[in-house]
């Protein structure tokens, strides 16, 4: 079967629904989003956490739609811009507030599904999250094994659920880890092309009401950020395994191409305030 990979990212999106904090405006939302540290702070966390393991997967077939507004300000949207000028895989939707988050979700995915695919894996991203650099290989992968599944109800979700839940603060980056089912991060979903939904269309804390699940619990597969911008609080609930401190570097770098040196900074650099930055 012929799989689409296809992502939302969503980058300071204004839009009223979709996010646990609650602002009782367009206008009170966008002053939020768009101020100028918190912008700041999230850029650093995109391009040093999430960015780099989506421009080196090892299988580079997937297309992850990075989802904001028209207005974001400057130098963000004109960086996002290049970025996806220079990488094929990534499109720049950029979508007016709806009332309707979800109907915002549909219109900026909607436009890069393939009809022409058997199935498409839909996944949603955070910007301060990271998947493992063989993500989108193993996903379809995995999925051919349950695609039995999939067919008696033509929808399935594949939960990747080992990961590393990277609390980062002045102290730098400390990373639990944990086998957190459907925590939303390298889960996939598979649907019909002809079917309207997309990843964030489906509650990821609830996806049995919906729909048969398979949980992957090997490789280690994903990093959770978890800092004082963090939208969805706290690491949730899950089981604990256990990582030693020079097999957790060794893990860093080949599941993710990171450094704990440099995530350690990322903790640091977040504490003491951080500018605009480098373009990426």
């Amino acid at each position: 079967m012929r799989v689409q990979m296809l992502g939302l990212c969503r980058f300071s999106y204004v839009g009223l629904r979709g996010y646990q904090r609650d602002h009782a405006s367009v206008s009170e939302r966008r002053t939020f989003l768009y101020d100028a540290a918190r912008l700041a702070r999230r850029w650093l966390w995109f391009t040093t956490l999430a960015l780099p393991g989506w421009l080196a997967q090892t299988d580079p077939d997937f297309t992850l739609v990075i989802m904001t507004g028209p207005d974001l300000p400057e130098p963000y949207l004109t960086r996002l811009r290049d970025l996806a000028a220079r990488h094929p895989q990534l499109r720049l939707a950029l979508i007016p507030p709806m009332d309707r988050h979800l109907e915002a979700c549909h219109a900026a995915v909607a436009p890069h599904v393939d009809r022409s695919a058997d199935v498409v894996g839909h996944f949603r991203h955070d910007d301060d999250d990271a998947v493992a650099l063989d993500y989108v290989a193993r996903a379809r992968a995995d999925f051919a094994t349950v695609e039995g599944l999939w067919r008696a109800e033509g929808r399935l979700s594949l939960d990747h659920a080992r990961g590393l839940m990277m609390r980062a603060n002045g102290q730098g980056a400390q990373f639990i880890p944990r086998i957190a089912h459907n925590m939303g991060v390298a889960l996939t979903i598979f649907l019909r092309p002809d079917q309207p939904q997309t990843a964030l269309h489906f509650n990821h804390t609830r996806l049995p009401l919906w729909m048969p699940g398979v949980a992957v619990t090997r490789p280690l597969m994903f990093i959770r950020g978890i800092h004082a911008d963090s939208d969805s609080g706290d690491m949730g609930p899950g089981l604990p395994w256990d990582i030693a401190p020079d097999a957790l570097d060794r893990q860093l770098a080949l599941r993710f191409g990171l450094d704990r040196t440099a995530l350690n900074g990322l903790g640091r650099r977040l504490e003491a305030g951080v500018d605009a930055g480098p373009s990426c």
